[in-house]
């Protein structure tokens, strides 16, 4: 009731049987904020909510509207984003390093809300009709045999944000549809199977199973004794009486607390309560050796109680019907508690069913956690995730795409945000402002008959949030000259000639400066992305951690220039606070700068402590690699939130560090490795020749050490 009054207001003068909300005068009507383009998209459009306990029904209605949709919004809201800072996705990233961030982040962190709309273009009104919905999400065990944790991350800042803006962590937490992925479905039928072949008993007791145990006490064998007795009457019972009822099973003769006498199957049957295990193995050995008309059958009910009986048969033939039956009633059972478990799966199916266009914004995140959560395990190249969601999805447009890869939309979109809430606020303005962007006309569709099921949308609701999408992407697409009014009831849009060069191309991340076409899993650069650093040649990048804290980035790069010379350095990324990637300008400064670094680390003499490096190497623990390490070190499932400390979790340091070679077995001490450098503008080269060091004073060295002139300069001037 408080649902229905507080909706009263948005849904006054309803048609009889339809509820409509248009969008130019409901959801676009409310004034934006002072807050800025983020909090002006408007509110009031209602989003049928659907928890576990209306799923059925929301599912049924929902197969109707997708499959006359022309495309359908999506959005997913989650528990996090990024397990710890570095795990975040960088500028300087290689390609297949932002996959494992990625992949990380969608294995670690829940889904809690699944938002789905359904647009459906009506010839009639000239508008889109839309059908939001919000499904909450909570990965619950609903198999009893399922002994895996289902255990999540949460990141603060992700839960704080949905707090503010009125998550209902209740509903989620208490009605949210639970899960099984295709993966995990096949797994537990495969379990159901061996489970159910070994722990259910149905056989005769002319079957052997195994040998009887020996009755050790007088308990035992006066026990045995009063079951034969008490199968024996019942037996007799049935026999002499061609016409058993339940006035012959329900006689206080045969009917008691422990022998409920029932109908199984069509057959006389008595239900065993209340004995022990080892009672019940002694009964069935009783039928085994006494009762060839008897059945012992052990079956399962709903809530995976066990339920105990003997069933009365005719006759062998009678018995292998009975089994069969059993049987065909176990596998029934099995499907109907997998299918259940499905839960909001059956969703994710429906969609791929229809191949319909999927639209989402900024969606990679939220389609890597569609595929690991209901799809499988999430593959290690991001070319086998592409081709695998291709596969489930070969149609899906991300609207923040579409922003940059047309000239007409990149000028209408300058210096605009490309948030959803801004968008929207941007291209879906009010009726009653004055626009050159004649908005496509969008409404709201709700049934009355299932009013109490919604509520008015609000912005970061996944529901609410495909509604958003969808809008901004019927907007966008009237931008790329699509008529709206040649569409045909049904039509998937996908197929539209202007629309296919933006299908299934999207960014992998915001500054990814890329564009990964999922139809072939490969990535090519977004011309319309302004990187703020170099071109990135990984083969030039050392990776270097666990240097003291209060070194900065700028401070490596100035040690390092002060050896291998001003413009030696081209790029140089702080990972987190311990730990930074450095770009060099030539690919051989890798290896010597490695090699220096393990020279200088040999020895404690007083040219390691006064050498410009020693900034870096201070305290003894500064370790360094190459790119490969950095990813191997991304690729882990280790969890650590800094980056030192899941390097070192990941890599002992005799598998990071590059080892010197060619250095002769005499270059011991690094005073006779001193000489064999030759500092140039650009870099250092390195040599194993020694060289004859009478001529060089200690006052020399130092003197090189401090103003950056190189010892071959200094023989050259003595000379």
């Amino acid at each position: 009731m408080q649902c229905r009054r507080r909706l009263a207001p948005l849904l006054r003068a309803p048609p009889p049987r339809i509820l409509l909300y248009r969008l130019l005068s409901s959801s676009y009507s409310s004034p934006p904020s002072s807050g800025g383009g983020d909090e002006a998209a408007a509110s009031g459009v209602a989003v049928k909510q659907v928890t576990r306990g209306n799923l059925a029904e929301a599912l049924e209605e929902l197969r109707a509207r997708v499959r006359d949709a022309a495309f359908v919004g999506f959005d997913l809201e989650m528990s996090g984003v990024t397990s710890a800072p570095w795990r975040d996705t960088f500028e300087l990233d290689r390609a297949d390093v932002r996959y494992l961030k990625l992949r990380d982040s969608a294995q670690r962190f829940a889904a809690l809300q699944l938002g789905i709309c359904p647009f459906r273009w009506d010839p009639a009104k000239s508008a889109f009709v839309a059908h939001p919905h919000n499904f909450f999400i909570f990965p619950r065990k609903e198999l009893p045999y399922d002994n895996s944790s289902h255990e999540f991350l949460c990141q603060t800042s992700s839960i704080d944000f949905l707090a503010k803006y009125q998550f209902d962590f209740n509903t989620c937490f208490h009605e949210g549809i639970s899960y099984l992925s295709r993966a995990q479905e096949e797994e537990a039928l495969q379990k159901l199977n061996v489970l159910h072949h070994d722990a259910i008993s149905v056989s005769s007791n002319t079957s052997e199973e195994g040998e009887d145990a020996p009755l050790k006490s007088t308990a035992d064998l006066l026990f045995t004794e009063r079951m034969k007795i008490r199968f024996n009457e019942w037996c007799d019972a049935i026999r002499s009486n061609s016409r058993v009822d339940n006035n012959l099973l329900g006689s206080n003769k045969f009917g008691t607390d422990q022998f409920q006498t029932v109908f199984f199957k069509m057959r006389p049957a008595v239900m065993l309560n209340g004995f022990t295990s080892h009672q019940l193995k002694l009964i069935q050995q009783v039928l085994r050796k006494n009762f060839k008309d008897l059945m012992y059958v052990c079956t399962f009910g709903e809530d995976d109680t066990s339920e105990k009986r003997v069933v009365y048969t005719d006759n062998s033939d009678d018995s292998i019907l009975l089994m069969k039956d059993v049987q065909q009633d176990l596998l029934t059972s099995r499907k109907a508690k997998v299918e259940s478990a499905i839960g909001i799966r059956h969703v994710i199916d429906l969609l791929a069913s229809e191949r319909k266009l999927i639209v989402g914004h900024s969606c990679f995140l939220d389609i890597a956690q569609v595929y690991s959560k209901f799809i499988g395990p999430l593959p290690s190249s991001i070319k086998d995730f592409s081709l695998g969601i291709n596969k489930v999805f070969p149609h899906i447009a991300d609207t923040r795409h579409l922003m940059s890869a047309n000239d007409a939309v990149q000028y209408l979109m300058r210096q605009k945000s490309k948030s959803l809430s801004s968008a929207f606020s941007f291209l879906c303005p009010t009726a009653a402002e004055s626009s050159t962007r004649t908005p496509v006309k969008i409404e709201v569709e709700a049934d009355e008959t299932t009013l109490s099921c919604f509520a008015s949308g609000a912005k970061h609701e996944a529901g609410y949030d495909a509604f958003m999408t969808g809008s901004v992407f019927a907007q966008l697409c009237a931008h790329l000259d699509i008529n709206f009014e040649h569409l045909t009831p049904k039509e998937n849009l996908a197929r539209n000639n202007k629309l296919q060069k933006y299908i299934n191309h999207l960014s992998p991340s915001f500054n990814s400066g890329t564009v990964l076409d999922l139809s072939t899993g490969t990535e090519r650069p977004d011309t319309g992305y302004k990187s703020r650093y170099p071109a990135a040649v990984y083969d030039n990048v050392v990776l270097i951690w666990r240097f003291q804290s209060e070194l900065r980035a700028k401070d490596i790069k100035d040690a390092i220039c002060k050896v291998f010379g001003p413009a030696s350095v081209t790029t140089i990324f702080s990972i987190d606070r311990t730990a930074v990637l450095v770009q060099f300008s030539k690919q051989e400064s890798v290896n010597d700068f490695l090699d220096l670094k393990a020279t200088l680390e040999r020895t404690d003499s007083a040219i390691s402590v006064l050498h410009p490096l020693s900034t870096i190497l201070q305290g003894g623990k500064t370790r360094a690699a190459n790119y490969e390490t950095y990813r191997d070190i991304c690729n882990s499932s280790v969890s650590k939130y800094f980056f030192a400390d899941q390097a070192e979790a990941v890599c002992p340091a005799s598998n990071t560090e590059l080892k010197c070679e060619n250095l002769d077995a005499g270059d011991a001490h690094l005073d006779e490795t001193t000489n064999a450098s030759v500092q140039r503008g650009e870099g250092t080269k390195y040599t194993s020749k020694n060289r004859d060091n009478s001529d060089i004073s200690c006052q020399d060295i130092l003197d090189v050490l401090q103003d950056g002139k190189t010892l071959f300069s200094k023989r050259i001037s003595q000379t």
